[in-house]
């Protein structure tokens, strides 16, 4: 079986942050609740659309009923699917790395707590889907990041080898899933939060896809193996 690369997606494939902002503020404004701002986001992102209203409600002590909670969430998923991929682009280096890891032979997927839907249909729209053995979403099984099974999950669809994995995420729940499943995780620094992702301790932090190397996952698998 081949080696692989699993990506999350909003704040390490792409940038999606223009887009997710515009789409809570829309749910935002619909509830009467602040507007918040980019600062503001990267407190909130992390789980989808719906924990982060949950969590913007939750900043501003304002209750949020569940049926009210159900109506900003659909507001949300409405005006987001409306956009993609709207104002969201690719980090630099992220077209070049999957087309030389690719090319090396390496499996690559993404797991992402996106809906399967939009994932596929933001990739599709950047021209990078084609990359992918499988693109997994928050719905596309029982459980989602952190619980590991999300993960591994995604590898076995990719058909990859659990042993010969590699998870590049920039957040807290992205090293945290790749520990729970055992697996060396790459963070990079210029995600989505409001800590410095070496405060959670991943395998190694880069701060360019250019540095997301074959030689580079091949030390960190040994290592993981040793």
């Amino acid at each position: 079986m081949k080696p692989i690369i699993v990506f999350d997606l909003d704040g390490t494939l792409v940038d999606t942050a223009p887009d997710l902002l515009d789409s809570l503020n829309h749910s935002l404004e619909a509830g009467g609740a602040q507007l918040t701002d980019t600062n503001g986001f990267k407190r909130f992102v992390g789980h989808g659309g719906r924990v982060m209203i949950e969590r913007a409600y939750a900043a501003q002590k304002r209750p949020l009923e569940l049926v009210e909670h159900d109506r900003l969430f659909a507001l949300f998923l409405e005006h987001y699917g409306q956009n993609i991929p709207g104002r969201s682009l690719p980090y630099p280096g992220v077209p070049a790395a999957l087309g030389r890891l690719a090319a090396q032979d390496w499996l690559l997927a993404v797991c992402t707590n996106k809906t399967e839907e939009f994932s596929k249909r933001l990739l599709a729209g950047l021209g990078l889907s084609r990359h992918f053995a499988a693109i997994c979403g928050s719905d596309s099984f029982a459980y989602r990041k952190p619980d590991p099974r999300h993960l591994t999950s995604t590898i076995a669809l990719a058909g990859g080898d659990l042993s010969r994995a590699v998870m590049v995420g920039d957040s807290q729940t992205d090293i945290d899933t790749a520990k729970a499943a055992g697996i060396p995780v790459v963070a990079v620094d210029f995600g989505y939060t409001d800590r410095h992702v070496r405060e959670f301790e991943p395998s190694r932090v880069i701060s360019h896809f250019d540095e997301l190397t074959v030689g580079l996952c091949e030390d960190l698998m040994a290592a993981a193996n040793a």
